[in-house]
């Protein structure tokens, strides 16, 4: 059942003013980026820029908090995913925007009544035993209430308590609303070099246009649960009193497909602690660091293991159930509308790439970054490897809680640094690889956030080192292969070498030996008319300098001053001779 009814007057007044309204505040912020970022610090004031910087991005943050929560759709996930960055954005920015995910407002439950009982083709107190009507959790694009099933339905799926998630009625023709603003805004952005030459916007647009297509597509989201749940590695065992989480079970709710549409979703209740209320995990005695370590545990186990990943970790979506011993826990994530793969060219990158950081390799990072694809093959890394290597060097290993007792001015230096190098690499966003950076940032905040003292290096280390093992393994097979096969190219070649020695020693004798290089001369050739060309650029500068220099110190009257302004003009006008070679000279030489 679609949820596109014929659009009256004032739905389509709304959606005109809605469009209108994203597209001011992206005109706003992309202004407001170009004047403090690009043009003040060309005019030699990056320093006064930058010292009201944060305050800057705080109102931005406020503003845009407001606008989001007006609005709802799409600008919630975009809020949502920022109030993650933690580690690139100030607090006083993720404070604004954490309010984001729970400060939704709810649809009214009437419209969403109707909404789900058109969808079930009956009443709910006849669909299910109980139904609340005050939400759980108002989303951007759905609500969730609190159900039971009728004692038949129980029985046959084992459990009674669900949660019944209704899509908020209409969003169908938000979603459509803001991808037609943030397509226009893409184009606006396509158009400035210093993004186009990075970033592919545009698509970056289609592929968040299709996953939020599939957010609103709670059939799909269903079948990305119980891939999850079929996929995912769950192992004996608790984290209690472990700080690197392994053995943690990770879980996903089952769905009562006889309860489920495409607008509307029934799935057992698995809520439980909030992952991120650090003070409710102490009170049941779960050590909030040991939940760091798992979800870490998580997130790799679904990059590198199962290859399919959950795209939207942010802290509504994932909650911390209590085993049967103090300290014991699960893991479960619930909302899989956003949900991305990784097929074997992406895993091998993706493995290169953890790999270089388990082992510091600043060099080895670049060229995993190559081949993902986020470098353009035309990129000089040299100068981005020794970047890298320099960084990992000074910070690599600490903790956030350790970065934040370097010297700032420390900090700064390296980012103006790194800043000039990354503003000079070509970089581009292959396709999915957007998903799995917010995945990844999601996370890594979600782990900062439970435990300050934790540190990254020390949970991709286990990971990068079964790799190398994993690929060390892989690598023997495949020598022991070439080796076969080199033995037996070798052997062929040796019963053919006579022969082909007496017909070299032959042409030797008779002279007609001769060396054959083209495409040597032909790079030759275009170096020589090249150095020419420099040559005749110089003489035209030196003949510009020369004639000006000879006007401006002319006086007036006295013949010698005549005559420099006469050689002055001349020597000018003769400089277009050399201008004109160093433009157009040889190119018709083949």
């Amino acid at each position: 059942m679609t949820d596109r009814p014929t659009a009256r007057p004032g739905r389509r007044l709304r959606s005109r003013a809605r469009y209108r309204r994203i597209l001011a505040f992206g005109l706003r912020m992309m202004l407001q980026t170009w004047w403090f970022d690009l043009v003040l610090p060309r005019l030699g004031l990056r320093a006064w820029s930058r010292r009201g910087q944060t305050a800057r991005l705080t109102r931005s943050a406020a503003r845009f908090r407001r606008l989001a929560t007006d609005l709802g759709g799409l600008m919630i996930k975009v809020g949502q995913f920022m109030s993650t960055r933690i580690d690139m954005l100030p607090t006083e920015v993720t404070d604004q925007l954490a309010a984001l995910q729970d400060a939704v407002p709810a649809a009214p439950f009437d419209r969403v009544r109707a909404q789900a009982e058109a969808d079930l083709g009956m009443p709910l107190d006849r669909a299910f035993a109980a139904f609340t009507a005050e939400p759980i959790a108002a989303a951007s694009l759905g609500q969730a209430y609190r159900a039971r099933l009728t004692t038949q339905d129980a029985t046959a799926v084992g459990y009674s308590d669900v949660v019944v998630k209704v899509q908020r009625p209409g969003i169908a023709d938000i979603v459509e609303v803001d991808l037609a603003a943030l397509r226009k805004i893409a184009g606006w952005l396509a158009r400035l070099s210093f993004v186009s030459d990075r970033a592919d916007v545009p698509a970056l647009i289609e592929e968040f246009a299709r996953t939020s297509h599939e957010e609103i597509d709670y059939l799909h989201e269903a079948a990305e649960a119980e891939r999850f749940s079929a996929e995912f590695r769950t192992a004996s065992g608790a984290a209690s009193g472990r700080r690197d989480g392994a053995g943690v079970p990770c879980r996903a709710p089952q769905v009562v497909w006889e309860r489920s549409t495409r607008r509307v979703l029934t799935l057992q209740d698995v809520t439980a602690v909030k992952i991120n209320d650090v003070a409710a995990l102490r009170d049941l005695g779960i050590d909030p660091s040991a939940v760091a370590g798992a979800l870490a545990e998580s997130m790799f186990t679904q990059l590198f293991d199962n290859g399919h990943f959950h795209a939207d970790p942010h802290p509504g979506n994932i909650f911390v159930t209590p085993g049967l011993e103090r300290g014991e826990f699960s893991l479960n994530f619930i909302d899989f509308g956003m949900t991305g793969t990784i097929d074997d060219t992406l895993r091998r990158g993706l493995t290169d790439l953890v790999i270089a950081v388990g082992t510091r390799d600043g060099a080895g990072m670049v060229d995993a970054m190559a081949g993902l694809g986020v470098l353009l093959p035309s990129a000089d890394t040299t100068v981005l490897a020794e970047a890298m290597t320099e960084l990992f060097d000074r910070f690599g290993g600490m903790a956030v809680a350790d970065l934040q007792h370097v010297d700032p001015k420390e900090f700064e230096e390296f980012a103006h640094r790194f800043r000039d190098v990354i503003r000079t690499m070509p970089f581009q966003l292959p396709e999915n690889f957007l998903l799995i950076m917010r995945a990844v940032s999601m996370l890594s905040g979600l782990c900062s956030t439970l435990d300050p003292q934790f540190n990254i290096w020390e949970s991709v280390t286990p990971f990068a080192t079964r790799l190398i093992r994993d690929r060390a393994g892989a690598s023997a097979t495949q020598v022991a292969r070439r080796a076969v096969s080199s033995v037996a190219g070798t052997a062929k070649v040796i019963t053919r070498l006579p022969g082909r020695l007496d017909h070299v020693i032959t042409v030797v004798e008779d002279g007609d030996l001769s060396v054959n290089t083209p495409q040597v001369e032909h790079q030759l050739k275009r170096l020589e008319r090249a150095a020419v060309r420099v040559v005749a650029a110089i003489v035209f500068v030196g003949l510009v300098v020369g004639g000006a220099v000879l006007r401006g110190s002319a006086g007036a009257g006295d013949s010698w001053s005549t005559a420099a302004n006469v050689v002055g003009i001349v020597m000018m006008g003769c400089s277009a001779l050399p201008l004109l070679y160093a433009v157009f000279g040889g190119r018709r030489v083949r």
